[in-house]
């Protein structure tokens, strides 16, 4: 029987809900499990370390704490920006969303949690940040 180590490549199907069952992703919904290298950092902490020892098609229930998910949400990483610096094709409204490119390329989502007359003020924490997250995961494939 396969028994899932650090170092190997695994495949997972999960349903990730919160507190009030509320499903916030699950692997059918990409159509395919999550694959990734299990004990690398690839994936959340708390998932990573759930997956180690668990036999190939085995299932079970994890609840994640934000310091092994997302962490806590920090106040600091609420900024605010001067309106004229925002597309000027929208307004600006609380709960938008906004994509922020950051220096490397990448994009990563920023939700407007205040708006006036000059700034809007954008929170950059996950939006999973400071949530407690359950999974159901059952590990699908083990390949070394």
């Amino acid at each position: 029987m396969k028994i899932v180590a650090k170092g190997d490549k695994i495949k997972v199907d999960y349903t990730g809900t919160f507190d009030d069952g509320t499903v916030f992703d699950a692997s059918e919904k990409h159509g395919q499990p999550l694959e990734f290298e299990a004990g690398s950092g690839q994936v959340i902490k708390g998932f990573d370390d759930a997956v180690l020892g668990m036999n190939e098609g085995q299932e079970k229930k994890i609840t994640i704490t934000p310091a092994e998910a997302y962490g806590e949400v920090k106040a600091e990483l609420n900024k605010k920006v001067p309106r004229k610096q925002l597309p000027q094709d929208q307004e600006p409204k609380v709960g938008m969303v906004l994509a922020v490119g950051l220096p490397n390329g990448q994009q990563f989502p920023a939700r407007i949690v205040a708006v006036t007359a000059d700034d809007v003020t954008i929170d950059l924490n996950h939006p999973l940040a400071g949530k407690t997250l359950h999974f159901r995961i059952k590990v699908a494939e083990i390949s070394a």
